[in-house]
């Protein structure tokens, strides 16, 4: 079955040496797939590359077995993302930035959609103040909530549960693993190893900009065999 998405022989470098190198990846439909490294270690960076953000400067990736470059609107609009911090406009209020995410994605029924994810991330009470005013949890709600309000194929977060409290962090994970059931594609990266351990059916450590192999969810002892792996990576003098 073609990936959901997938990234090739993908390369960028900025001019300070820092980049990606010769990353592939697959996210296969149904599948969670958790991206760890420490800070630094390129994920943002990669993430970006596999939504368009950034063009590779080698490799290609692909959405759906569709060149990105190539890939039409119809397909994009499958993809929910948020990367690094949510995209809202603070003067408007919660429920006018999911509305007009909606709108942007095509949204058949977006007063249900809105209403939905409202409940699933328990913003009902939050959804008519302007997002200046919320706490830096309430807008990461916000965020991720406009990130998945469309159901998308294809779902891409970057450190999702940033500022996130207890309930919020369950309401996340049990919103993924729902959609991953319901055959969504999902990468996720987190520095929570323990976290993404109880949701991923893959974790893949990333060090300086590469890929340096798996670690099984259920590892005992999972966030010391990661500094482990990332030690041993640098020590082989590739760090």
């Amino acid at each position: 079955m073609t990936a959901a998405l997938s990234v090739e022989h993908a390369s960028r470098t900025f001019k300070n040496g820092a980049g990606i190198f010769d990353i592939d990846l697959e996210i296969g439909h149904g599948q969670i797939v958790a991206l760890v490294g420490l800070n630094g270690a390129g994920k943002s960076t990669l993430m970006r590359v596999m939504l368009g953000m950034l063009r590779p400067q080698s490799g290609r990736v692909l959405l759906g077995g569709v060149d990105l470059e190539s890939a039409p609107v119809s397909q994009w609009r499958s993809v929910g993302h948020l990367v690094e911090y949510p995209l809202a406009y603070p003067e408007l209020t919660a429920r006018r930035n999911l509305e007009l995410s909606a709108r942007l994605r095509g949204v058949a029924d977006v007063k249900g959609a809105i209403d939905r994810v409202l409940a699933e991330f328990a913003l009902g009470q939050y959804a008519d103040r302007r997002v200046r005013a919320l706490s830096l949890g309430n807008r990461q709600r916000v965020g991720v909530a406009a990130a998945l309000q469309h159901d998308p194929a294809v779902i891409v977060l970057d450190e999702p549960t940033n500022a996130l409290d207890p309930a919020g962090v369950i309401r996340l994970r049990e919103s993924l693993l729902r959609r991953a059931e319901g055959g969504a594609a999902i990468l996720v990266s987190s520095h929570h190893l323990d976290e993404v351990a109880r949701i991923a059916d893959r974790i893949v450590v990333m060090n300086a900009g590469r890929l340096i192999g798996d670690l099984a969810p259920d590892t005992p002892e999972i966030e010391h065999a990661f500094f482990e792996a990332v030690r041993a990576d640098d020590e082989a003098g590739n760090g």
